[in-house]
């Protein structure tokens, strides 16, 4: 597929074949952590009707859950065929759509309340400009997620081969170190401030037991005995413009 755009890690998140990975009722149950963690990021610091920006978002993981707690979302992706799984949503006017470069965002400075992406970091080679230009939309809220190397995860790369092999549409990834992430995001203004991390046992063991109640009993002993805080991975983060100014002003007006 053609595309004019350098970053376009969204393109295949976004087809039939990449959901066929979170069928069933495993795959139900993942993404309901998921968006459990992204919604609870935004609880408190973006009401219902806020603007928000979910890059990559074609998958539709988001998009439906957002749009269904009254968010106003719009969904940027790297091409028209993104739009696909989120059609419904978009034709009937409860979601906008706009294809550009995730890591040139075609917006204004500060035009969303708050801007959310998802199994986009670790696939995107140039990272910190997608972080960068999180920051730059947003008027002060980012909510996020990667993969720890802080975790069972640190040993992914030297199984990636038997990973494709069981689950044929996987690619390769990036594993980070929290603290590179913060760095990232603290160049651009921004710290911090709320964290959930997702399962503490890869996600393809859940893929492979195939048992729902299994999986999600075990994930709840590893929560906690607080395994899953320390060791876990994917990791959702809320990250916060730092205005040293504004924080000033509230305290003096309390």
């Amino acid at each position: 597929m053609m595309t004019p755009f350098p970053e376009t890690a969204d393109i295949e998140t976004s087809n039939d074949d990449y959901a066929t990975r979170f069928r069933g009722a495993v795959g139900a149950w993942m993404l309901n952590v998921q968006e459990r963690g992204v919604l609870g990021m935004l609880s408190g610091k973006v009401k219902p009707g806020a603007k928000i920006l979910d890059i990559g978002g074609g998958h539709g993981q988001l998009a439906h859950p957002l749009v269904r707690d009254g968010y106003q979302v719009e969904v940027l992706s790297s091409a028209e065929s993104c739009r696909h799984r989120i059609g419904g949503l978009v034709e009937s006017g409860k979601c906008g759509f706009k294809v550009g470069n995730v890591i040139e965002l075609p917006y204004p400075d500060k035009s969303f309340d708050a801007v959310v992406a998802v199994r986009m970091l670790t696939h995107c080679g140039q990272w910190e400009k997608l972080v960068a230009e999180m920051c730059r939309v947003s008027k002060g809220v980012v909510v996020t997620d990667y993969p720890a190397s802080q975790s069972l995860n640190a040993g992914a790369p030297a199984l990636f081969n038997a990973k494709k092999k069981y689950e044929k549409n996987t690619r390769e990834w990036r594993l980070f170190r929290h603290s590179e992430v913060d760095a990232a995001f603290e160049a651009a203004g921004y710290v911090r401030t709320g964290r959930f991390v997702q399962f503490f046992l890869p996600m393809v063991v859940h893929r492979a037991l195939k048992c729902k109640p299994l999986s999600a009993f075990m994930e709840g002993v590893f929560r906690a005995i607080c395994f899953t805080r320390l060791w876990g991975s994917p990791v959702i983060v809320r990250m916060e413009r730092n205005d040293p100014a504004a924080k000033q002003k509230q305290e003096d007006n309390k």
